[in-house]
C-alpha cells in the first residue's frame, strides 16, 4: 500500500501561503532554484520568480525568505522515534560521554523516582569505557536495590546492575545466545555488559510503557523531528525487538486523534528466531495498520550487528589488539540461504525489505537476498534498501545500480571520533578500514542515495548529517582533525537531494513529496541561512527556523 499521490494540477485563485524573497532549492532538476512559490490547499500551486507574488490576496500568508533557504522537508529513511522520545523522558545518557557523569545522573535519576521498579533509560557511548564494556559493580555502587536496564545508544548492547543479573537468571552457567554475547571476566562470570541478542535476556523482563506514555514519547519525539525540519520518516522498527515495545498501537492512536502530522513507513519486524510461517502474518499485520499517514508496507530484516562489538558480519576475520587475525567475523543473524528465500516471497507479496547491513559480508548477502528475489519475480518496484553500509567491498559498489537496491546512508557516522578511532579501526586494518561509508564511491557507481539519522543512536539531525557527508569531519571534531576517507564526500546538493527526494524514493513518497514541485505536497522547511552559499565547514552551524506539512507550520513562529 502506497500513499496517494498529489499530481492534479492547482485549482486557480489566491494562494493560501507564499514564500517570496528566495532562495528556494526545489530538489527538481527541470528547476534547481527558485525565488518564490506559493501553496494552496496544502499543495504547492506555483513555483518561479517574481510572477508567483500574483497569487497574492488579501487573506494569504506571506513568508519573506530574505536570505534564508526554503528546502522540501527532509525525510529520515532510518529512525526510532517513540524509542527515542520515550528514552527523554527515562534516564536519559546522551549528554555526555563521561563515565563519571553517567553514574551521577543514574544516581540522581534513581533518587528522584524512590517508586520506580526498574532503572531504564539509556544513551550511553561505548567510548566512555575500556573496550566498551561498564561493569555491573559500578551500577551496582549507585543503585544497588534495583535492577538497572540501560541500552546504550546504538542498542546493540545493554549496561546491567547485579539485580537485574539475578532477576534474568544470569550467571556463569547462562550460555551465550545463538545472536549474541555475555560479557565475562577470567573465571566466566558476567561482567554487567550484553551484547545483541543476550539484551533481550534482560530486556524481557523489563515492564511496557504504559500506552500513554508510548504515545506521549511518540509525540514528543515528532516534535524533536519536526524541529529539526523532518516532516516524513521510516520507523526502523513496528514489532517487538529486545527491550523495544511495539510502536504500532501508538501511532494508530495518533491518527484517531488527529496528533500524527509526519508521513511514516513502518518497517515490520522480521523475527529472526523465526522463519517464513512468519510471512503470513506480516501481510495480515500490513493490511491491519495501513491507512491514512500510516504505512506498512516495509519489513526490517538485521542482518549483522556493529563493528564496535564485532558482531558486524565480515567478510575476513577482525583483527586482535596485537593486530593479528583472529576467529571472530561476526554474526550474521539470518543465514544467507534462508535469506534469499525470505526475501524473495516477500518481494512476490510487494513488500519493501529494508536490511540492517553493515559489515561487508552482511551487505553482500543482502544483496545477493535481493539479486534472488528479482531474478525469481522480474524488477518489482519494491525499492529495497540496505542501511548503515559501514564496510562495502569494492566489488558490491555496482550491484546496488544493477539491483535497483537504494543505499539508506547514516552520513553522520562517516567521520574521525572515539568509537571510530579506538574501537573499530585497529580491529578492520588499513585495507578494510578504507572501505567504510563509501558514500563518493556509491555514488559514482550508479546507486540511489537515501539517508537517515538512526536517532536515538545519533542525533536526528539531518544539517549535522549534510555537514559530515561534505566534509567527512563532526561538528564537533576539535581543529586540526583529518577528515574521514576524503574522497567519498559528497557535494551538499547531492547530500540534500539523499535526505530529501532520495527517502521520498524509498519511502514510495516521492509522488507525493521529496521537491518543491508542483502538485506536490507542501512539505517544507525554512532554514536560517543558504549553506550553499556560505563554506562547507559552516554547515553545521545552519538552524531550521520553520517546518511545513501540507503547508501548515508544525514547528516555528510565523
Amino acid at each position: 500500500m502506497e500513499f496517494t499521490p498529489m499530481t492534479h494540477p492547482p485549482v486557480p485563485g489566491p494562494a493560501d501561503l507564499v514564500f517570496t524573497g528566495g532562495p528556494v532549492h526545489t530538489v527538481d532538476p527541470a528547476r534547481s532554484r527558485a525565488t518564490s512559490m506559493a501553496v494552496r490547499g496544502g499543495r504547492i500551486a506555483a513555483v518561479g520568480h517574481d510572477e508567483v507574488r500574483e497569487l497574492i490576496g488579501p487573506r494569504t500568508e506571506v513568508v519573506g525568505l530574505a536570505g534564508k533557504l526554503l528546502l522540501p522537508g527532509f525525510q529520515d529513511a532510518h529512525v526510532h522515534p517513540m524509542g527515542a522520545g520515550l528514552e527523554l523522558g527515562l534516564c536519559h545518557l546522551g549528554d555526555t560521554t563521561d563515565a563519571d557523569a553517567y553514574l551521577r545522573v543514574i544516581a540522581a535519576y534513581a533518587a528522584e523516582h524512590p517508586d520506580v521498579e526498574w532503572i531504564t533509560g539509556g544513551g550511553w557511548s561505548l567510548e566512555a569505557f575500556p573496550g566498551g564494556s561498564p561493569t555491573a559493580a559500578a551500577l551496582d555502587a549507585v543503585v544497588p536495590d534495583r535492577p538497572v536496564f540501560l541500552p546504550n545508544r546504538d542498542h546493540h548492547g545493554a549496561w546491567v546492575n547485579s539485580r537485574a543479573l539475578e532477576r534474568a537468571g544470569i550467571d556463569a552457567r547462562t550460555p551465550d545466545p545463538a545472536d549474541g554475547r555475555i560479557e565475562r571476566d577470567a573465571e566466566g562470570n558476567p561482567t554487567g555488559m550484553l551484547q545483541e541478542g543476550a539484551v533481550h535476556l534482560v530486556g524481557r523482563l523489563v515492564p511496557d510503557p504504559s500506552p500513554e506514555e508510548q504515545l506521549a514519547g511518540l509525540l514528543r519525539a515528532q516534535a524533536v523531528l519536526h524541529s529539526h525540519g523532518v516532516t516524513a520518516w521510516q520507523d526502523a522498527i513496528v514489532g517487538t525487538y529486545a527491550n523495544l515495545t511495539d510502536p504500532a498501537p501508538a501511532y494508530l492512536t495518533a491518527l484517531d486523534r488527529g496528533l500524527l502530522t509526519a508521513r511514516v513507513v513502518g518497517a515490520l519486524w522480521w523475527d529472526r528466531e523465526r522463519g517464513a510461517e512468519q510471512i503470513g502474518e506480516l501481510v495480515a499485520r500490513r493490511d491491519e495498520l495501513s491507512r491514512d499517514r500510516f504505512r506498512t508496507g516495509t519489513v526490517k530484516i538485521m542482518q549483522d550487528g556493529i563493528a564496535e562489538n564485532h558482531t558486524a558480519a565480515m567478510l575476513s576475520p577482525y583483527l586482535t589488539g596485537c593486530g593479528c587475525a583472529s576467529d571472530n567475523s561476526g554474526i550474521s543473524f539470518v543465514e544467507p540461504g534462508e535469506l534469499r528465500k525470505y526475501v524473495t516471497e516477500l518481494d512476490a507479496y510487494g513488500f519493501q525489505v529494508h536490511f540492517h547491513a553493515l559489515g561487508d559480508r552482511a551487505v553482500r548477502e543482502a544483496l545477493d537476498a535481493v539479486e534472488a528475489a528479482r531474478a525469481a519475480n522480474g524488477n518489482r518496484d519494491t525499492r529495497h534498501h540496505l542501511a548503515h553500509l559501514q564496510v562495502v567491498h569494492p566489488d558490491d559498489l555496482r550491484r546496488f545500480r544493477a539491483l535497483g537496491a537504494s543505499a539508506n546512508l547514516q552520513m553522520l557516522w562517516a567521520a574521525h571520533e572515539p568509537q571510530m578511532d579506538e574501537l573499530t579501526l585497529p580491529f578492520l586494518g588499513a585495507e578494510r578500514g578504507a572501505w567504510q561509508y563509501p558514500f563518493g564511491d556509491l555514488l559514482r557507481a550508479g546507486a540511489t542515495l537515501a539517508a537517515g539519522s538512526d536517532w536515538p543512536v545519533s542525533s536526528p539531525d539531518p544539517l549535522q548529517a549534510l555537514h559530515v557527508a561534505v566534509n567527512r569531519v563532526s561538528p564537533e571534531a576539535p581543529a586540526g582533525t583529518p577528515a574521514f576517507f576524503p574522497q567519498q564526500r559528497l557535494d551538499l546538493g547531492t547530500a540534500v537531494a539523499a535526505y530529501t527526494a532520495g527517502s521520498a524514493h524509498v519511502n514510495h513518497l516521492d509522488d507525493v513529496a521529496g521537491s518543491i514541485t508542483v502538485g506536490k505536497a507542501a512539505d517544507l522547511v525554512v532554514l536560517d541561512r543558504d549553506p550553499f552559499a556560505g563554506p562547507p565547514e559552516e554547515i553545521a552551524a545552519t538552524r531550521v527556523l520553520e517546518t511545513f506539512v501540507e503547508g501548515r507550520r508544525v514547528h516555528g513562529v510565523g
